[in-house]
């Protein structure tokens, strides 16, 4: 007997009042999303009541190359003002480049300085400081660079090719600084760990502190501590018994994660599940996500993570990347992975709201909400299922491939959308049963996001470790080019940049679930 299967959801829509000032003539150009004004798209911080986010970016064009530090500040993370270049390429140690690197607060005096890769004029890497010229300037304007630069050089067995993207730094019980850098050596992705007493002299530790031999070179690597038991985010410096770290690396073009134990007296670091290990590798997000950086905020309490957002589309449009929302990490109540969620301040720019509840949808029907024709917005829904048990039935998973045993689903989203739905942009659900056990398949679809041939249209899917027979929930951000994902309160995330022709501007019909 067939049964047929329905869903009941609960629906709020914000429309965002940031609008693009670009205009139709640039109608894929982000609102709400940090974004240069022009060309190609490294270490933020918060410091004396600012935020500030330095960026690689050639001042030229929109490819890679001339890569320089630009620097832009802001009170509140989401409206930012562009300041003059902080680093540029001047010196023989960095002149083809000033690339990735991080800043770290200098305790006590209070000091910001920075850690940076350059690309010497042998086309080495190395690592260097810069500190701010004038202290008591809360924009930090103006940067000056050590006259003991490159403090750190690929020696003794390191490529010089592979050797980059330095860490914020942290102190040991011992009061000594700590930083790794990001690099592969034999093959094997590695982070070099260096320490130092003033900052300036940096010895490379006779061992690293973790490396891989699953994957390769390593690039921004980054390093923090998260609580087991508290949901504020914690200082670089900090370790106890309640204490997790974090390894973060970015390689094949996405940023993985492993959770451990770190013991700060032996600079000894143990990850509970390595590096591709298991069948369910962790990553920040499951769509276009890279070379992140993390920092902890020290007003709020929390750790605050940004992503690059590559494109999918060609560099015709005079710019080239930006910035994920800013998005708080914490430590998953479990234990074996990190939540994420957009900042709080997100929610001041909301205008409209649109509500609905406790609403069926039966299998394969399309429900159009009214009223709602937007390219800026943020929608939170969430699922239920009722009588899921009864629904899903058991197959036989020695005789069929599990990928294959869809049982309930798709649900979900479709965004910037047109009338037809001939273009479309899907954010949904899959359930499955395998073995007596529910696994729940989150996807982000744009095989239809564009009648563009010359764009990406990728599928991306992640697995969500969350109950179905509760509810499952969902949060999308919409920014004219860019639609991210939040499943499972933000256990898994998936960003994806779409190109609509038919679903822009005013010619976006209501949003379908």
């Amino acid at each position: 007997m067939k049964r047929s299967v329905y869903w009941i959801f609960l629906l709020h829509i914000m429309l965002f009042v940031h609008g693009n000032k670009a205009g139709a003539s640039q109608p894929y150009r982000t609102a709400y999303h940090f974004q240069p004004l022009k060309n190609w798209m490294n270490g933020p911080m918060y410091y004396k009541g600012v935020y500030h986010l330095f960026y690689q970016y050639n001042p030229y064009a929109a490819v890679w190359g001339n890569i320089s530090w630009a620097h832009s500040v802001s009170y509140n993370l989401i409206d930012w003002m562009h300041l003059d270049n902080a680093i540029n390429p001047t010196e023989p140690y960095d002149i083809g480049g000033c690339w990735s690197g991080s800043a770290t607060i200098l305790p006590g005096v209070g000091k910001p300085v920075i850690l940076y890769t350059g690309d010497n004029f042998e086309n080495h890497q190395v690592q260097n400081l810069a500190v701010p010229k004038n202290i008591s300037d809360p924009l930090l304007r103006e940067w000056v660079k050590s006259g003991r630069n490159p403090l750190m050089t690929p020696v003794n067995g390191i490529d010089p090719k592979m050797y980059r993207d330095p860490t914020t730094a942290w102190q040991g019980s011992d009061k000594i600084w700590r930083v790794i850098i990001g690099s592969q050596i034999n093959g094997h992705g590695t982070a070099i760990l260096y320490r130092s007493k003033d900052f300036v002299s940096w010895t490379r530790s006779q061992y690293p502190l973790h490396s891989s031999n699953r994957t390769g070179m390593w690039e921004c690597p980054d390093f923090y501590p998260v609580s087991s038991r508290g949901k504020n985010g914690l200082d670089p410096s900090f370790n106890s018994r309640d204490t997790k770290h974090v390894l973060k690396a970015s390689f094949g073009d996405h940023d993985y994660y492993v959770i451990g134990n770190y013991d700060s007296k032996m600079d000894y670091y143990t990850a509970d599940v390595d590096f591709m290990d298991s069948n369910v590798q962790l990553r920040y997000d499951y769509g276009l996500f890279y070379a992140s950086k993390s920092f902890y905020d020290s007003d709020k309490k929390r750790r605050i993570l940004w992503g690059w957002v590559t494109e999918a589309d060609n560099i015709n449009k005079g710019w080239s990347g930006i910035q994920s929302i800013p998005r708080t990490i914490l430590l998953d109540k479990t234990g074996k992975q990190l939540v994420q969620w957009p900042i709080k301040e997100l929610e001041k720019l909301r205008e409209k709201e649109v509500s609905l509840q406790n609403k069926e949808l039966k299998g394969g029907t399309v429900f159009k909400i009214a009223g709602v024709k937007a390219s800026q917005a943020d929608i939170e829904v969430s699922f239920k299922l009722p009588n899921l048990e009864v629904q899903i039935e058991l197959m036989d998973t020695k005789s069929v491939d599990p990928q294959q045993l869809w049982v309930v689903g798709p649900f979900g989203l479709l965004v910037l959308a047109s009338e037809d739905l001939t273009e479309q942009t899907a954010i949904f659900f899959r359930i499955f049963k395998v073995d007596d056990k529910f696994a729940v398949l989150m996807c982000s679809d744009q095989s239809r996001s564009s009648q563009k041939r010359d764009v990406g249209k990728n599928i991306f899917g992640a697995l969500l470790v969350v109950d179905p027979t509760q509810k499952i929930s969902l949060r999308t951000l919409i920014d004219h080019s860019i639609v991210e994902s939040f499943g499972g309160e933000g256990k898994a995330c998936i960003t994806a940049r779409v190109y609509p022709e038919l679903a822009i501007d005013k010619k976006i019909p209501p949003l379908c679930i």
